[in-house]
């Protein structure tokens, strides 16, 4: 039975929960964006390699994965507003361990005890948002949800520009977000939700193939997204632009991202299945990747299309989320938000490596040949799933 099914007399929203998880969630969000380029300068400023800065930041995506499995077992044990809390605090004690760190190697532990409290926070987080949306809304939620965390990334590097890198400022001001993500988490423990083991003991691994046009769609947005974003410039500078132009059109494909989360969400609640809805964004994706390069003489096009690419591809993430909440529940769905954070990391790993060695390969028509390859990959898994459904 679908947690659709199960709820079907529930339409009311939980907002104090909902707004916790969000909330809080989202000022974790401003406080990765402020950090991550300010641990990367921090170690540029101690003359560290190019290489060596990538390798620790590297470890990020490996902790992300390591972190996923961790998410339920937790749960169960402390609750959801507990175990939440706990990261938050090992998040907190971590990154300010960055500044008292002599040591590079000392940076490695901290940078994995960083990202595994983060990505548990994630899980629980989208879990705790997922059970507190009726299904009727549950687009509409997951694409404020999507939106407002975007902007709180975006709010990170504004942040990191005033602040600098200099002295403990900047990582005070981190603890202190972090500190304030706690307080409504900790104001709706007692609206969190259970997690509660049924006789199914299997691992959570099993999820991703329960529902995959959910998990391959997360991955497949983790490997464009980081891929892309950071191979963009290169492909950028290969055709002709500037430095600032290709800049420029990335934030494009983020004010997409920002702008079209919760229209696009407000239209999978009045789709019967989402995977059409997915299959969808993955064509738009496809077709975005194969327009670049007509489209690239003229930077006023590219940029237009990139909006409306940038946003749509990212929708995958969010729609993706709301179709696993409507086929699952309960501990099954904690365990399935945890493969899909899992999918996200995956992706995360590949994506830049696949895209890279395109490029090198073919040039910088490689660069959109890789995300294509990706797109059509998952275009013919949701088209075997729909065909099976139909027979």
């Amino acid at each position: 039975m679908t947690v659709d099914t199960q709820q079907k007399g529930d339409e009311r929203v939980h907002w104090l929960p909902m707004v916790a998880a969000i909330s809080s969630i989202s000022v974790v969000g401003i406080a990765i964006g402020l950090g991550m380029p300010l641990l990367s300068v921090i170690l540029e400023s101690r003359g560290h390699s190019a290489s060596m800065i990538g390798l620790n930041t590297a470890v990020a995506g490996l902790a992300s994965i390591a972190g996923a499995p961790l998410a339920t077992p937790l749960a169960m044990r402390l609750g959801v507003a507990w175990t939440m809390l706990l990261m938050i605090a090992i998040g907190a004690l971590a990154f300010v361990g960055f500044h008292f760190a002599p040591d590079f190697w000392m940076w490695f532990p901290l940078r994995v005890a960083l990202h595994i409290s983060l990505t548990v926070l994630f899980i629980l987080s989208e879990f705790w948002i997922s059970t507190s949306a009726p299904p009727s809304r549950r687009g509409l939620v997951l694409g404020i949800y999507a939106t407002v965390l975007s902007l709180g990334f975006a709010a990170g590097p504004w942040l990191f520009a005033h602040l600098g890198s200099s002295g403990f400022l900047p990582f005070g001001v981190t603890i202190a977000l972090v500190t304030l993500a706690a307080i409504p988490v900790l104001a709706a423990r007692n609206e969190s939700p259970s997690i509660v083991a049924d006789s199914e003991t299997s691992h959570f691994l099993r999820y991703i193939w329960m529902v995959p046009t959910a998990t391959f769609a997360v991955l497949v947005f983790g490997a464009v997204e980081t891929g892309g974003f950071s191979l963009f410039p290169v492909y950028g500078s290969r055709i002709g632009y500037s430095e600032a132009d290709a800049a420029l059109l990335l934030t494009m494909i983020g004010l997409g991202n920002v702008l079209l989360q919760i229209p696009i969400g407000m239209i999978s609640d009045r789709v019967s299945d989402r995977r059409y809805l997915l299959l969808a964004c993955a064509t738009v994706g496809l077709v975005g990747t194969v327009f670049m390069p007509f489209f690239a003489q003229n930077w006023h096009l590219m940029a237009a299309l990139l909006f409306v690419w940038g946003g749509v591809v990212a929708a995958m993430y969010t729609i993706g989320l709301a179709h696993l909440g409507s086929q699952l529940s309960g501990h099954e769905l904690a365990s399935a938000n945890a493969a899909f954070v899992l999918c996200y990391g995956v992706g995360m790993v590949i994506g830049p490596q696949a895209i890279g060695i395109g490029m090198d390969a073919f040039g910088p028509s490689g660069f959109g040949w890789s995300l294509a390859v990706f797109f059509a990959a998952y275009m013919l898994l949701v088209l075997v799933r729909l065909v099976r459904k139909i027979l």
